[in-house]
């Protein structure tokens, strides 16, 4: 077995029975769909790395949004199906078993990329660079992205990250959002609530 097949592994499993893989709440969903302002009556979602697809219900039921949920993991997907089909929302949201990194989708296909906690499996640049070509014209992405929030973080938290991920603060994401193209047209950092359905 591969070291990354050991990590999907383990990931899964950390995350199996959990409503969100990562922070986050309904509140922080919607706050982030105000900074998006208008769309269309049925606006085309693809929310990547949906998870159990808390974001894609929300969507779906408060934008009137029909949304392309992709996850890898199959048994995310099925626990969708299942909310979807139990809040009649079935007809809305489309689950999809792929890989975030590597999309069927045709330049243009939607009018919002959405991720929430899920940017950083393909790296926040390579995320930017990758799906901005998904948007319609006048489209929107939309992501959460973890970063340093202390002026002056630990040298042990530096050391950890720099072995890991590559961590910035909120204004140099922002500053990588505009060189890749994009306009910024808010910011929201995560209050420690969100924190509260993510262990």
């Amino acid at each position: 077995m591969t070291d990354n097949a050991s990590l999907s592994r383990a990931f899964f499993a950390l995350h199996h029975g959990l409503p969100r893989q990562g922070p986050g709440s309904d509140d922080t969903t919607r706050r982030l769909l105000s900074f998006v302002g208008a769309l269309p009556e049925r606006p085309r979602v693809l929310d990547l790395g949906c998870g159990p697809g808390r974001s894609a219900l929300l969507l779906a039921a408060e934008a009137g949004a029909e949304v392309t949920a992709v996850d890898l993991h199959e048994p995310f997907l099925d626990e969708l199906r299942a909310a979807a089909d139990a809040r009649g929302l079935g007809g809305s949201i489309t689950p999809v078993n792929a890989d975030m990194g590597e999309l069927p989708y045709a330049d243009g296909s939607f009018d919002v990329v959405w991720a929430e906690s899920s940017a950083y499996s393909i790296g926040f640049d390579t995320a930017l660079r990758s799906w901005r070509r998904l948007l319609a014209p006048g489209g929107a992405l939309v992501l959460t992205e973890c970063e340093w929030t202390a002026a002056e973080p630990s040298a042990a938290a530096r050391a950890f990250w720099e072995r890991h991920y590559r961590l910035r603060t909120g204004e140099e994401n922002v500053r990588a959002a505009t060189r890749a193209g994009y306009a910024v047209l808010g910011a929201h950092p995560q209050p420690e609530s969100d924190w509260d359905e993510y262990y």
